[in-house]
């Protein structure tokens, strides 16, 4: 039979989605069991906490404040988003439990971030809280602000940030030192052309008024919107003059005398409106994809063979007690299809190709603490994928490497170091998921914070720390009992075991998600659930351009 009689123009072969030429990844039946139901038990209550706990950081300040906040006939920052995104958008949002429970800061850092869809582009959408202590900059917010211009600049990403804030807090003027890092921020993006639209609401002095200074585009409203240098109360006390805050940086004179609006509105709608025509022509898509790309087929997402929410089930909430990485990757790939490579070998990590959302991966789980040969077989697989210019995905369950003279023989200082070596010089995206614990050099193997990944994302039950509660505080406890062996004195048995009592509970706070969110040490903790919808949203951001691997790891060697 020739080829025209198998495919005509009349009758186009559909090309086969790539994922179903992969393996299926087969799990053993689930048998329900008293311990399965208190597992699932378990991690519902970590969800429920989750929960509430968010409900408590999307606080948008009193109601009082709202109220007087809305009198004036201004938006809330949560709805100002909201008419900013299209209709329907995905909003994926970020650091959300910033300055959580911390002294002197706010929920969120009173601000909001995400990345959702703007006239049908992935934009970074920030907005000031100003019903949250005037939105002045504390610590939390200028570490959040940091990190999202951080991430909007690797992964090239528009801008709109709604700009309605007090300026730096006087309180934490000390935090300037830090805070100042955001214009220089700015203005490399801008260089590197990632463009930033202000939309100034209110009155915002000081560092409040750099943003604006330094974006592409600055929209502001007329008699709503301000920005000066210094304020009227510092103008007098500086010079003696007396001035309105409108005299002073009024939207009008900004547009028709000083310059620095480009946009001059009569209101919010009409604000955000023009930011949104502002993204629309950007011609953004096609500006920062290789043109080949615009032309190849977007493969559809296939569910996987398992339910997400079946997940509850097998994923252990007590991080102490194991189970298999792979019942999460069969719930996340598309059609739970997965190519292992090197299964049988360093056995501990499970690494493999997939596609999630239509979109190609590799992924490295852990199943075990790191051997010589699962560095080795991970390093191997880092280089493949950065061969092949595919993404990484880790999922983080990791107490360390193994210790031990058989294992120091076997080298596991030489390849656990090629492994990190391999980790900080991919240049493939990286995403992270910690999804039980990730502690110290192990942390590092997996792409932790050090080491950059373009988004960080945390389970409940996550844990980072140098070693476990248990393990540091019995290290420590152990030394100190040779400094007292060495002097000759007594150990006093009670003194120790306070001490030990204590660096654990110290330990267990300091490495809770929770605790890791608030000073922005991930992007955000996470339902297990939605797991796989977060990974295809992120790969999803990659895909706007070209991925390429790093050409100086050369051919793959087997070391």
């Amino acid at each position: 039979m020739s080829l025209n009689a198998l495919q005509t123009p009349e009758t186009p072969l559909k090309p086969a989605h790539p994922a179903l030429r992969l393996p299926v990844l087969e799990l053993p039946p689930l048998v329900r069991d008293p311990e399965v139901e208190a597992n699932r038990a378990a991690n519902e209550a970590l969800i429920h906490e989750l929960t509430e706990r968010t409900q408590s950081v999307l606080n948008q300040g009193s109601g009082k404040t709202q109220l007087l906040h809305l009198s004036r006939g201004m938006l809330l920052a949560r709805d100002r988003i909201a008419l900013l995104l299209d209709q329907d958008s995905p909003f994926l949002q970020l650091c959300t439990f910033a300055g959580y429970n911390q002294k002197d800061c706010t929920p969120s850092g009173s601000v909001v971030g995400g990345i959702g869809l703007v006239s049908n582009t992935l934009t970074m959408c920030i907005a000031h809280i100003p019903t949250l202590q005037g939105a002045s900059a504390n610590r939390a917010q200028i570490a959040k602000i940091q990190r999202l211009g951080q991430i909007a600049h690797e992964n090239r990403l528009p801008i709109v940030f709604l700009v309605h804030s007090a300026g730096a807090s006087l309180q934490q003027q000390f935090e300037f030192h830090y805070g100042a890092r955001q214009f220089y921020d700015l203005a490399t993006r801008s260089q590197d052309g990632i463009p930033t639209c202000s939309v100034v609401f209110g009155q915002c002095p000081a560092a409040g008024a750099y943003t604006p200074g330094m974006s592409d585009m600055t929209i502001m409203i007329r008699e709503q919107a301000q920005l000066f240098l210094g304020g009227p109360p510092l103008v007098k006390m500086a010079t003696g003059e007396e001035t309105t805050a409108e005299q002073l940086g009024g939207a009008e004179k900004h547009a028709t005398v000083s310059g620095v609006a480009d946009c001059l509105v009569n209101n919010e709608v009409e604000a955000i409106t023009e930011a949104r025509y502002w993204v629309a022509s950007l011609n953004w898509a096609e500006r920062i994809s290789r043109p080949e790309a615009l032309h190849l087929p977007k493969w559809e997402s296939l569910e996987p063979l398992y339910s997400m929410d079946s997940l509850l089930d097998v994923a252990q909430a007590n991080i102490k007690k194991p189970w298999r990485i792979e019942q999460l990757i069969a719930r996340i790939t598309d059609g739970s299809r997965f190519n292992a490579f090197k299964p049988l070998y360093g056995a501990n990590t499970v690494t493999g190709f997939a596609y999630v959302a239509g979109h190609p991966v590799g992924i490295i789980g852990n199943n075990g603490v790191l051997n010589p040969s699962d560095a080795q077989k991970t390093t191997q697989f880092i280089r493949l994928a950065n061969n092949n210019n595919v993404p990484l995905l880790f999922l983080h369950n990791i107490s360390g490497f193994m210790v031990g003279r058989e294992f120091e023989a076997a080298g596991s200082i030489k390849y656990g170091s090629l492994l990190i070596n391999a980790v900080a010089n991919s240049r493939v995206p990286h995403i992270s998921i910690i999804v039980g614990s990730s502690y110290g050099a192990g942390n590092c193997a997996m792409c932790g914070r050090a080491y950059d990944p373009r988004f960080l994302f945390t389970w409940p039950q996550g844990r980072t720390s140098v070693m476990g509660p248990d393990a540091l505080a019995g290290v420590v406890d152990m030394v100190e009992r040779e400094i007292f062996n060495r002097s000759g004195r007594p150990v006093d048995e009670a003194r120790q075991q306070k001490r030990r009592d204590a660096m654990h509970a110290k330990v267990s706070t300091e490495s809770d998600s929770y605790y890791s969110s608030s000073r922005v040490l991930d992007d955000g903790i996470i339902d297990p659930r939605s797991t796989r919808d977060v990974v295809g949203f992120c790969l999803e951001i990659f895909a706007q351009e070209k991925i390429q691997g790093n050409p100086g790891f050369g051919g793959v060697s087997r070391m």
